[in-house]
């Protein structure tokens, strides 16, 4: 009989999940439980729609989904249609890849002033998804703060000062698109606590803010330090990179483009101001001292009409699985949470690294369920079906997800490489058709 095996999520880390348990030559049967129609997560509502070929990974994702022994299950959420201790009943192994959706908070005065926004908010809305389709972010500003120095502060930048032609090889939704284009913002200000040396920003990511249509990018030479410091030999050449396109971006002039993005660090924000809607951010400056950011006790005020917080995702706890408030994540010991119960991806370790860094995780868990199940026994799909339809849930199959993908595609206007459908109604709807 083969070992049954329940993987809840569908992001990267999932799909490394199931990839190393097709891979390992064991007799088993792998369900994927995803709870929007659509798979792939942060693939397809994280990346930047500007960064096509970040996307380009999905395609190794679809060659597992496609496996004999793997079936998806879309528009299934656990906790709302299923229970995880149903699932741990039926299946001989659970894998929680449900990732960190949620963003962490400042927890500073003003925080919740209309025009804040958290970034995984933020990107999903831009990026179609169906949970912030609704955000409507007012962008009829001419400032605008990003407080973080990672990878997702740059995209957020980079996103809002693109220009017609930058945007038109991506897949936006035209309902962000419009406010975008149509944005008076000018200046873009990137904070950081911390220092040049200290930021999370890959050396890819950070070049091309260099490199935009319409957008100069913006450094004080005198927070340069001329050097890194005294690290491992990777991490050094990374932040030698940085550090040296930051000393080109410091040579480039405020006025040879009509858009600014300012790279600010040393400078903590420790209020939003304004009325009801934000109108402005106050800083405190910041020296670091062994290895963290101290206050000087110095503060300035910075004018912007839109603060968007990178500062870092937080999962949610799921009922039926331990939880770690503190630290955002499932308690695990290398994955393994308790018996037939794992963890994967972000809710494993916190939200950290890039696409690839998920994959580790997966190989790590696949041998654990083959050393732990045996030779399996539990029913898992066959009774995982049964209650499906039971309850009356309407699951979406791998062949019913590329139905939406080939409308999506069909749907593409101009160089778009689709038109994305952000409500899970609209991708019902095309299944619906006669």
């Amino acid at each position: 009989m083969p070992v049954s095996v329940a993987i809840i999520g569908s992001g990267p880390a999932g799909f490394y999940t199931a990839e190393a348990l097709v891979n390992s030559g064991v007799d088993l049967s792998i369900d994927i439980i995803e709870q929007l129609p659509t798979p792939f997560g942060l693939i397809r509502g994280g990346v930047a729609p500007d960064h096509q070929t970040t996307k380009n990974v999905a395609k190794k994702y679809e060659k597992t989904a496609l496996m004999d022994q793997v079936r998806y299950y879309g528009n299934v959420e656990v906790g709302r249609d299923v229970s995880l201790a149903e699932l741990r009943g039926i299946y001989d192994a659970v894998v929680l890849a449900i990732g960190a959706p949620r963003d962490r908070k400042m927890n500073i005065p003003g925080e919740d002033k209309n025009g804040v926004f958290g970034s995984a908010d933020f990107v999903g809305w831009y990026n179609g998804h169906p949970d912030f389709r609704d955000l409507d972010p007012d962008l009829n500003v001419s400032a605008a703060a990003v407080i973080g120095v990672g990878n997702v502060a740059i995209d957020v930048a980079r996103v809002l000062v693109r220009t017609k032609n930058e945007l038109a090889c991506g897949d936006i939704p035209g309902y962000a698109e419009k406010p975008i284009l149509g944005s008076p913002i000018d200046d873009i200000y990137i904070f950081g606590r911390r220092g040049p040396v200290e930021a999370k920003f890959t050396n890819v990511e950070l070049r091309e803010m260099g490199k935009l249509e319409q957008s100069v990018p913006q450094v004080k030479a005198e927070v340069l330090p001329d050097g890194v410091g005294d690290l491992e030999d990777r991490e050094k050449r990374l932040k030698e990179r940085n550090l040296a396109t930051l000393r080109e971006f410091a040579k480039r002039q405020p006025d040879e483009l009509r858009k600014r993005v300012h790279f600010e660090f040393y400078a903590s924000p420790v209020e939003i101001l304004g009325g009801d809607r934000v109108e402005g951010l106050r800083l405190q400056r910041t020296r670091i001292e062994d290895g963290r950011a101290v206050g000087t006790g110095e503060f300035f005020d910075v004018e912007c009409g839109l603060v968007v917080a990178a500062i870092g995702y937080r999962s949610d706890p799921l009922e039926g699985a331990p939880f770690d408030e503190k630290q955002g994540i499932v308690p695990n010991d290398d994955g393994r949470v308790d018996d037939g119960l794992y963890a994967v991806g972000w809710i494993k370790r916190g939200p950290s690294g890039v696409i690839s860094t998920n994959r580790p995780d997966g190989i790590a868990v696949a041998g654990y369920i083959i050393d732990d199940c045996g030779e399996g026994g539990k029913a898992g799909r066959k009774a995982f079906e049964k209650i499906l339809k039971e309850r009356n849930v309407r699951s979406i199959s791998y062949e019913d997800w590329k139905k939406i993908e080939a409308a999506e595609i069909e749907n593409a206007e101009g160089e778009h490489p689709r038109k994305k459908f952000v409500t899970v109604k609209e991708m019902l709807d095309v299944l619906d058709r006669p």
